[in-house]
Formats: C-alpha cells, structure tokens, sequence
C-alpha cells in the first residue's frame, strides 16, 4: 500500500509513518490535527517523509484502502490537516468543484467575477498591475547597469 504513495520514502513501514505522523503534528481547537513538514510554513500542503505530501500519507496509513487515481480532499478545507475523518478520496474534477474561492487576493483586493465561468479570476487584476510595474522597473534598471558597464549612458540613446 505504501509503494503507491509518490515520493515517500522507502524506509518507512505503516507503523513507523504512522508515528513519525503523530510526533509531527498538533491538534486544533477546531479537530484538526495539523502536522508539521519541511520548512515553517503554516496553512499550505505540507510535505514530509521524503518528497510525499502529508495529506496522503496520512489517508493510506490511518485510513487505508488508498486508489492512487483520485485527489485526497480535506473536507475541513485546512490544506495541512491530517484528521482522517478529514480526509476523504473523490475525483479531480469533483476536487476542482468543491474547492473554495476567496472573494480577495491574499494581498486584500476584491476579486473580479469572470463573466465567462461565473468565478472569481483567478489573477487579481491590481496585483498582476503592480507585479507588471515592479518588473518593467527592474529590467529598466538592469538596461541601465548594462550600459553603464559599457560605457554607454540612457541619454546616448543606443
């Protein structure tokens, strides 16, 4: 059953998974139990035991009767829980349908509905402006570092 988890690594048996799960993870007020993977990040898909993400490590050692075709979807919507009665197997397509869209950016802007698919745009338009504006500033800036180093000024004009 492990062999089926992508990246995992090949040392762990479902008994020591199972408790290197445990010794990394807390759990929530809410019931979540939140583990803890590489890095310090909080919120966002952990991965642990080798390059495995945790969420489906968790599904096939404390829930079993994993099938590697389908997304493992967190019903609590927590991206680094690993509770097993929050962990259940449904299609991608059905993972796509039921996953949330946040009305702002993570930067606080009001997202724009697009009038095609009836959802939010995925790209806020005011942070795509300032991420466009902070690149055009730092390639005038690499241009003007080059011709300076080639003796060349922007007044020159090549």
């Amino acid at each position: 059953m492990l062999s089926q988890v992508k990246g995992l690594s090949r040392h762990f048996t479902e008994e020591t998974l199972r408790a290197y799960l445990l010794d990394r993870s807390v759990r929530l007020d809410n019931g979540c139990l939140v583990v803890r993977g590489y890095g310090d990040q909080r919120g966002v898909y952990q991965k642990l035991a080798g390059r495995a993400w945790a969420h489906i490590a968790a599904f096939v050692v404390f829930v079993g009767d994993y099938d590697p075709e389908l997304d493992v979807h967190h019903v609590c919507g927590v991206p680094d829980c690993i509770e097993p009665a929050h962990l259940r197997q449904i299609t991608h397509a059905e993972n796509c349908r039921v996953r949330t869209q946040h009305p702002q950016c993570r930067n606080g802007h009001d997202r724009e509905i697009d009038p095609r698919s009836g959802r939010y745009r995925k790209v806020c338009r005011a942070c795509n402006r300032d991420a466009q504006k902070r690149w055009r500033e730092r390639q005038a800036a690499q241009v003007a570092e080059a011709r300076a180093r080639y003796g060349r000024s922007v007044a020159d004009g090549s």
